[in-house]
C-alpha cells in the first residue's frame, strides 16, 4: 500500500517576487502527497488538468491529498504530446469546465509537463477572465523552466506559443520523486534548460553542471534538487526584473529561435523541446563565434556539455537551410521585421543581438545541420 507520509521530504522553497502576484516554488520529494497544495486552493473546488500518461501515475494521489483537506476534485486527462498543444485541445478544457459548471473561484491544477502547464495556464487566464491555477510539473523541463514565470499559451501551425498570456500561478509544486518515472529522453530534454541557465547567467552554475552531469543523468536526487533550485533562482530573478519580457527576460530564449524552427519544421512532437533547444544552443554558440563574440574552445566546451547531457548538437538533416531560415522568421522574437537573437558574449553572459547579417545566420545553419 502507498504510504505518502513515508517519503515526503521537507521542501526547498524559492520565491518568485512579483509584488501582489508573488508565489512560492516548493522543491522536494513526495510533495504531490503533501498538504502544501491545499493551502493555495482558495475555494472548495479544484479541477486537475493532466494527460493520459501522467494521470494514471499521480492524479489519484493528488486527488487524495486535496480531498483530505475537504476539497472537491474533478479531472480531465488530455492526449499526451506537443502536437496537442493547440486551440482544439484548449476548447476541450473549456467544454469540460462549462459542463461541470465551474465558477471563477475554482482552481485549475496543471499536473504534467510543459504542454499541460502551458495550456492549463492559458485556460485559467482566459476562462471567465481568469481563475486561480497551480502548477504541479512532473518533468524536469517543466520543473526548471516552463512552470515558472507565468508564460502560458498554445501553438499555432505557423508558430510555437503564438497565442497565450502572461498569467502567474498561485504556487509551483516540483515533486522530485516524479522524475523517477521520467523516460531518459525526457530527462535529457530537461537538462537542456538547466544548461541554458548556466550559459546565459551564471558560469559557476555551468561549472557545477559539468561536474555533476553524470549524477544528473543517473537521477541522483540531491543533484537534481540542486539543479532545479539553482535554475528556479535564476529564472525567478530574471522574471522579477522583467515579468512581461520587455528586455532582459528575452535572454531566456537562448537557443530557442533555432530550436523552435526545428520543432515546427519537423512537426511538433517529433523532436522534444529540450532536444531542439540543445541543438539550438550549439547553433547560437556557432553564430556567436562567427561574430567574434566567443572563441573556439568555448564553442567546443558547450557542444561537449550538450552532448554529455544526451542531447543532439546539430539540426536535423531533413530540414534544409532555406526552410530553417524561413521558420526562424515566424518566431515571436521578430520585432519591426528584425530577428532578435540571443547570443553569448562569454560563458555566463548572454546578450540580445538584432542586427545579424542573413549570410552569417545561413552559414551557421549550413554548418550545423547533421550530415546523415
Amino acid at each position: 500500500m502507498h504510504d505518502p507520509a513515508a517519503h515526503i521530504s521537507q521542501p526547498t522553497t524559492v520565491n518568485v517576487d512579483l509584488g501582489e502576484r508573488s508565489y512560492p516554488i516548493f522543491i522536494g520529494a513526495g510533495l504531490i502527497d503533501g498538504d502544501q497544495i491545499a493551502r493555495f486552493v482558495p475555494s472548495s473546488r479544484a479541477v486537475i488538468v493532466s494527460n493520459t500518461t501522467v494521470a494514471p501515475l499521480y492524479a489519484e494521489r493528488l486527488t487524495q491529498a486535496l480531498e483530505a483537506a475537504d476539497k472537491r476534485v474533478e479531472m480531465i486527462a488530455l492526449p499526451d504530446g506537443e502536437q496537442y498543444k493547440n486551440l482544439e485541445t484548449l476548447e476541450r478544457i473549456y467544454d469540460f469546465l462549462m459542463e461541470k459548471q465551474v465558477d471563477r473561484k475554482t482552481t485549475l491544477i496543471a499536473l504534467g509537463g510543459g504542454v499541460i502547464g502551458d495550456i492549463t495556464g492559458f485556460a485559467a487566464a482566459s476562462f471567465q477572465r481568469g481563475v486561480p491555477f497551480i502548477q504541479v510539473p512532473t518533468t524536469l523541463l517543466a520543473q526548471v523552466d516552463s512552470s515558472v514565470g507565468g508564460k502560458t499559451g498554445v501553438n499555432h501551425p505557423r508558430g510555437k506559443n503564438m497565442i497565450g498570456a502572461f498569467y502567474q500561478p498561485r504556487c509551483v509544486l516540483a515533486d522530485t520523486a516524479s522524475l523517477d518515472t521520467l523516460p531518459d529522453r525526457e530527462l535529457s530534454a530537461g537538462l537542456a534548460e538547466v544548461i541554458k541557465y548556466g550559459l546565459l547567467w551564471d558560469e559557476d552554475f555551468l561549472d557545477w553542471i559539468e561536474a555533476n552531469i553524470d549524477a544528473l543523468r543517473q537521477r541522483d536526487r540531491a543533484a537534481l534538487t540542486e539543479a532545479i533550485r539553482q535554475s528556479c533562482l535564476i529564472k525567478a530573478e530574471i522574471v522579477r526584473q522583467d515579468e512581461r519580457e520587455g528586455g532582459i527576460r528575452a535572454l531566456l530564449n537562448l537557443g530557442h529561435t533555432f530550436g523552435h524552427a526545428i520543432e515546427a519544421g519537423m512537426g511538433y512532437g517529433r523532436w522534444l523541446h529540450g532536444e531542439a533547444v540543445g541543438a539550438g544552443m550549439c547553433m547560437a554558440a556557432d553564430l556567436s563565434h562567427r561574430l567574434g563574440l566567443i572563441d573556439t574552445p568555448t564553442v567546443r566546451r558547450i557542444e561537449t556539455l550538450v552532448e554529455s547531457a544526451g542531447l543532439p548538437t546539430r539540426a536535423p538533416a531533413a530540414l534544409s537551410t532555406d526552410r530553417l531560415r524561413e521558420l526562424m522568421d515566424s518566431d515571436k522574437k521578430v520585432e519591426d521585421g528584425r530577428l532578435r537573437l540571443v547570443l553569448l558574449g562569454r560563458l555566463g553572459q548572454a546578450r540580445l543581438v538584432d542586427r545579424v547579417a542573413d549570410e552569417d545566420i545561413r552559414a551557421t545553419i549550413e554548418a550545423m545541420r547533421a550530415t546523415d
